[in-house]
């Protein structure tokens, strides 16, 4: 019984340990589009669309390890909970990968570096998608229920923040019909961001009902 029970220890800490490493990845990923935006830089919007790739084999890998985990051993309770978290946790991450690798398509079918005006609130609403997805990430790093909890309670900071974005760069499209083309692309990156968002927070709920076995469902009135 101890060996089994050492086993499943490995088998759960290892699958912990790449769910971990591959959303420090993903992190690193949406900054990178965020930063190739701002800079307008082709050469390193490139580089940030075939680094998805990564992303995608970590994402088999870890499948393919907790499917494994939970055939040898036919977990229950918690230890089923982290296999399928694991899973699911990682589905999650490999999207953000994706949004950011469309990010830096978008950045290299621009015809120009947008406006400080316009790059601004843009950049900042990515940095909010990636400090939350960092933080989810961290939650799930160190267990942390209630880290996970405060994640979740801020989605609609990031959705309110969207819809500011998309205002200003509607504006900028009337005033400007010229730039409609560009505009577009800006709407795009603005959604890709908002996404990002989204699946920090879905991550979150994973995370919070892996470590308590509860659903986060409706968010407490203000």
């Amino acid at each position: 019984m101890e060996h089994t029970l050492k086993s499943v220890d490995t088998g759960l800490g290892g699958l912990s340990h790449a769910v971990a490493a591959m959303g420090d990845l993903a992190v690193a990923q949406v900054r990178a589009s965020i930063d190739v935006f701002v800079r307008h830089d082709l050469a390193d919007a490139a580089k940030v669309v075939r680094a998805d790739d990564a992303l995608d084999l970590q994402d088999a890998e870890i499948e393919k390890r907790a499917v494994g985990f939970i055939a040898l051993h036919q977990p229950v309770a918690d230890d089923l909970r982290r296999a399928i978290a694991a899973m699911k946790i990682a589905m999650q991450l490999e999207r953000c990968g994706d949004l950011a690798k469309n990010i830096g398509k978008r950045v290299g079918r621009m015809s120009a570096a947008a406006s400080e005006n316009q790059a601004a609130p843009i950049a900042e609403l990515g940095q909010m998608a990636a400090e939350r997805l960092a933080a989810a990430v961290n939650a799930y790093r160190g267990a942390d229920a209630q880290g996970a909890y405060s994640v979740w309670l801020k989605d609609t900071e990031i959705d309110e923040r969207h819809d500011s974005v998309l205002r200003e760069i509607v504006a900028g499209m009337v005033a400007n019909p010229a730039a409609i083309e560009d505009g577009t692309h800006l709407l795009f990156i603005a959604k890709n961001l908002e996404r990002i968002g989204d699946h920090a927070t879905n991550i979150a709920e994973l995370v919070y009902y892996q470590i308590t076995g509860a659903d986060l469902t409706e968010r407490p009135k203000l």
